[in-house]
């Protein structure tokens, strides 16, 4: 996996990039096929930002979240990213076992 970490507005100290990197082991150890991850963290106002596109085989995903608190806001971005991460695995593992898209029936195997 391929991470690129950017700020606007913001410095990116290795104390932030230590938190995203953990934060995305969580993310790995559902699915290990991510090819690519760009996060970009940046400061406005009064809410930090943080937003996520990941590369998958065949899809690419975007997560944004917002928060007042940098590291809060990049909390609830992997958590958002997570949910998206497992929905598409789930719905892949679907495809496989039946072409026709649709989850195979209960009772048949």
């Amino acid at each position: 996996m391929n991470l690129n970490l950017s700020g606007h507005h913001l410095e990116i100290t290795p104390a932030i990039r230590e938190h995203v990197v953990s934060k995305l082991g969580k993310i790995e150890r559902h699915f290990d096929n991510m090819i690519d991850v760009n996060v970009i963290l940046s400061v406005e106002k009064l809410k930090q930002k943080a937003e996520a596109n990941v590369h998958l085989s065949g899809k690419t995903i975007f997560v944004e979240s917002d928060d007042t608190n940098l590291y809060v806001a990049i909390d609830n971005l992997i958590e958002k990213l997570d949910r998206q991460i497992i929905k598409h695995k789930e719905k892949h593992a679907a495809r496989r076992h039946d072409e026709s898209g649709n989850p195979p029936a209960v009772g048949q195997e």
